[in-house]
């Protein structure tokens, strides 16, 4: 019943928000979200690197466009939230020398191997550090799984595959099928690892389990990393956090005298055991290290009749700054990643702003940094939250829209986890489109955003777009779309503004979608929940019960 009774009343917040749009001049613009697409993804902005000249104009830019629209700081007089922050850069870096019996392979720094610390140290030296194959490198006693189970790898290197287990056909049974879980994400097998007592690990990469190709990984891992600032200076992390190419990895089972063992498939087995490799490895190289920090970015719109009850905005401003060039090019401006997703926040905070009714819920705009990095900006807020999280009703992310198409779809990443699938549904069918699942579930986006850390503290968290199916151009045109993305622009140099192919109506009703999302929540004393089954219910729960 209290579904149902939800679901009708937003049925006339819908219909007054039509009419509003019509007559009050608040409606989502579409020329306003491609300019600021171009001004954020522009050259002058050098890709946005936190802890840059180009993250700085970004955090002023968005401060200036909050102040014009009326819009008041989020952090008491501050639009500023800090973010302490420790920049590593590796050089020198030496070759990757796996020595065996069969004598010394070097392995090529970029074309076969990145690598970088997060420990702050003047350098990193590695040496006759024995090799470990440890599978996925995944305890996880839920899914009765522990690759490291008898195993000792204090001080020892780590080889272990991307994603997990339940990746590929045939494996129906095991962990969530193709639906990556949180122990298929790179960061949680260096964590992992470190918890064991690891020196390094190596991700062996693979581009389908990964969803995105090597030259992602050598885009993204080169040059200067960003850390939050820890007291211990990032000890109790791994020496080294390396990945390998999958060419490389072969060469490395030949040189253990494994030619031709078939690693992917033999570590999906339950019957699978880790084992020690008769190679050990050499790897030094030293660090730049700077201390700096960055800015996560906050305005406020102060609820009306329940200003204590906050519904949180967020998209990520930062990208990858300036680095390795590609036909001359070197900076990765980021127009879809993620200057789509601020361009929205932003219009849907003037939407708000400048509607001629006051949402009785407060609305929070919260646009953070050091996503690309690890989800760093979001990581801070969730670990001192301005606004506490059992008052936040809900969080509601967008990262990377796709602004190519007309969607019909509604795909929400961790479809089933909470009652904002149902908002969705109700807000879809109004603009004549549906909620469906990801239909590409082996990626791990749920994981990959900074929804994910509002999760963990059990706000419930929407992240959804538009990617599947276009209007007229049907399903076969929105996986052309997603491959394009992926393999042509994700990451890349080639990630600007394109009036030749992005659809400036199709990307204003993606902020629109969003916007009526937060609408019918603002207007209604509506709590959305996690549903049964769901591993963050019960800290939504324990948050509520205080």
């Amino acid at each position: 019943m209290k579904k149902l009774s939800f679901l009708l009343l937003l049925l006339p917040l819908f219909f007054s928000c039509k009419k509003e749009t019509r007559t009050s001049g608040t409606k989502i613009s579409a020329d306003r979200l491609i300019r600021h697409v171009q001004v954020l993804s522009s050259d002058s902005f050098l890709g946005r690197q936190p802890a840059s000249p180009g993250g700085r104009y970004t955090s002023e830019y968005i401060r200036d466009q909050f102040a014009s629209m009326g819009i008041v700081p989020g952090n008491g007089e501050s639009y500023y939230q800090e973010v302490p922050m420790v920049s590593i850069t590796a050089f020198d870096m030496s070759p990757m020398r796996l020595r065996s019996g069969k004598g010394t392979l070097e392995l090529s720094y970029g074309s076969d191997f990145v690598a970088g610390s997060r420990q702050v140290r003047d350098a990193i030296d590695i040496r006759g550090s024995e090799l470990v194959f440890a599978g996925f490198g995944i305890v996880a006693p839920e899914y009765d799984w522990n690759d490291y189970e008898g195993l000792d790898v204090k001080g020892k290197t780590v080889v272990v595959l991307v994603n997990d287990p339940g990746f590929g056909p045939g494996n129906e049974d095991i962990f969530r099928d193709e639906a990556m879980t949180y122990y298929g994400r790179w960061s949680y097998k260096y964590e992992e690892a470190a918890r064991q007592g690891a020196a390094a690990v190596l991700i062996i990469h693979e581009a389908e389990p990964a969803s995105y190709g090597w030259q992602v990984v050598e885009n993204s891992w080169s040059g200067t990393q960003l850390y939050l600032f820890s007291p211990d200076s990032n000890r109790g992390s791994l020496k080294a956090e390396a990945w390998i190419s999958l060419d490389a990895a072969g060469r490395l089972f030949a040189a253990a005298g494994m030619e031709g063992y078939d690693f992917r498939s033999e570590a999906k087995k339950r019957s699978f055991r880790s084992f020690e490799l008769p190679v050990t490895m050499d790897l030094s190289f030293k660090n730049r290290i700077g201390t700096s920090s960055s800015n996560n970015v906050i305005g406020l719109i102060r609820g009306q009749s329940r200003p204590g009850e906050y519904i949180v905005y967020t998209a990520h401003w930062d990208h990858l700054g300036v680095g390795k060039s590609y036909d001359g090019d070197s900076i990765y401006n980021g127009a879809v990643d993620n200057a789509t997703g601020v361009a929205a926040v932003l219009e849907i905070g003037r939407t708000f702003a400048e509607s001629q009714k006051a949402p009785d819920r407060s609305i929070v705009l919260l646009l953070v940094t050091g996503e690309e990095s690890g989800l760093l900006g979001s990581l801070h807020y969730a670990e001192n939250p301005i606004y506490p999280p059992a008052q936040t009703v809900a969080n509601i992310n967008m990262d990377a829209l796709y602004p190519f198409a007309r969607w019909k779809d509604v795909t929400v990443v961790g479809f089933g986890q909470s009652e904002m699938d149902d908002i969705a549904d109700t807000v879809a069918q109004h603009m004549g489109r549906y909620v469906q699942a990801n239909p590409h579930p082996e990626a791990g986006y749920f994981f990959r955003s900074d929804h994910f850390n509002f999760a963990k503290i059990g706000v419930p968290a929407f992240y959804a777009k538009g990617s599947s199916e276009d209007m007229e151009k049907g399903k076969a045109f929105g996986e052309q779309v997603y491959r394009y993305y992926r393999d042509s622009l994700y990451h890349q140099v080639t990630d600007e503004y394109d009036p030749e192919r992005w659809n400036p109506d199709g990307f204003a009703a993606e902020a629109e979608f969003m916007y009526r999302m937060g609408r019918a929540l603002a207007f209604s004393d509506f709590w959305p929940q996690w549903k049964p089954g769901s591993e963050f219910r019960d800290i939504r729960e324990k948050s509520r019960a205080r």
